[in-house]
């Protein structure tokens, strides 16, 4: 299980981004709601008193990630929860020819005075957003509104 994220600051001064990596596509997943998450609250200050399973179907991957992180944003202004940590499995579906997820997000209501919260994440955007496979890599380049 490899996966990895870092902040590509160069990228867009106003808003943040990031680009996300994962030996498998679940992986990938993972990694760019980990980020997402760590943009907004530094996880380990978040409990696990509030979990939401997700399914989410997609004919492209992309969208299906899309779909994902804007999930995990509104969630949190829609419930006024923060999160710990997400949980994804992600496969295509020859099929149902579309690409399907299996998530679980965890963590609490939001609380300044329990947790250190970042920046406020109003969207994600379609700016230089991309999914891409490479050299046995899934890549992901995610720039946020905040």
């Amino acid at each position: 299980m490899a996966r990895s994220f870092r902040f590509l600051e160069h990228v867009a001064l106003a808003d943040s981004a990031f680009e996300a990596r994962g030996d498998s596509v679940s992986e990938l997943f993972v990694a760019s709601a980990q980020a997402l998450i760590e943009v907004m609250v530094d996880p380990v200050t978040v409990s696990t008193n509030w979990k939401r399973d997700l399914t989410l179907t997609q004919p492209q991957v992309s969208d299906l990630l899309f779909e994902w992180l804007l999930a995990i944003v509104f969630l949190k202004d829609a419930e006024a929860v923060i999160f710990h940590e997400a949980q994804a499995k992600v496969w295509r579906d020859e099929d149902q020819q579309s690409w399907q997820l299996q998530g679980l997000l965890i963590g609490d209501t939001i609380d300044p005075s329990r947790q250190e919260l970042g920046a406020d994440v109003k969207a994600v955007t379609k700016h230089l957003f991309e999914v891409k496979e490479e050299s046995g890599w899934w890549i992901a380049r995610v720039v946020l509104d905040i």
